[in-house]
């Protein structure tokens, strides 16, 4: 019986199936029900930083191949307060879609914000982007490389889960060779899709000139269209 069918009363904490990790350690968890479906949330923290990340974990992972999961970076301003700037809050809500579908799946949730520079700077980003540049050049004229992020701790924490592979929901083949690097088993892609329109047309055509993402975008036009 998966953990998500049991009775409340029966709900035990997750066993995680890994020995001690040298870089994260399981800090909470507890059962959370969604509207996507009930979930278990896994709160991990880097030993070395403090920093926390968090598993939001549907059925039974451990041992598994082909685990439906999305490795997903914090956006506080789509997230929380809906900004139309970028693409993230979407992506995020089609993962918990395929996860639900599934039956099974998770997603690993790393609070690295604005692509690791943080969020005062990211809204600087965007003061920059006001200006007329990209996404990418904005960082570089604050200092930043392209894209800060780190994917050793999701990598880390799918250890810990026991997941043995992933399928993994995601547009960008810099993270799936970053989870490749980091040995996790990636056995194939799922399209992360998101609504193209003319707020977020641009952000999304730098990141498909850029960083190759995977993105089949349309016209500046169409774009407009659908904003309307």
């Amino acid at each position: 019986m998966s953990w998500s069918a049991m009775s409340d009363s029966k709900r035990e904490p997750a066993k995680l199936h890994q020995g001690p990790s040298r870089t994260l350690e399981v800090f909470a968890e507890a059962h959370l029900p969604t509207v996507h479906g009930e979930f278990r949330t896994v709160v991990f923290r880097e030993k070395k930083t403090g920093a926390e990340h968090l598993a939001m974990v549907m059925g039974e992972v451990a041992g598994k191949e082909g685990v439906p999961v999305r490795v997903h970076s914090e956006c506080m301003t789509s997230e929380v307060f809906g900004s139309l700037k970028c693409d993230c809050k979407s992506q995020l809500d089609h993962a918990f879609t395929v996860i639900a579908r599934a039956g099974f799946g998770a997603i690993i949730y790393l609070r690295q914000e604005g692509r690791g520079i943080g969020l005062g700077q990211k809204i600087r980003a965007y003061a920059l982007q006001e200006q007329g540049h990209d996404t990418y050049e904005a960082n570089r004229m604050l200092g930043f490389p392209d894209d800060l992020r780190r994917y050793d701790a999701a990598a880390e924490a799918l250890r810990l889960l026991g997941v043995r592979s992933v399928d993994l929901i995601t547009n960008n083949p810099l993270k799936i060779a970053a989870l490749v690097d980091e040995d996790i088993a990636v056995r194939r892609r799922i399209a992360s899709i998101a609504p193209v329109h003319a707020h977020n047309h641009a952000y999304l055509a730098a990141k498909v000139e850029r960083s190759g993402h995977l993105i089949e975008l349309p016209g500046a036009e169409e774009a407009e269209s659908k904003a309307g």
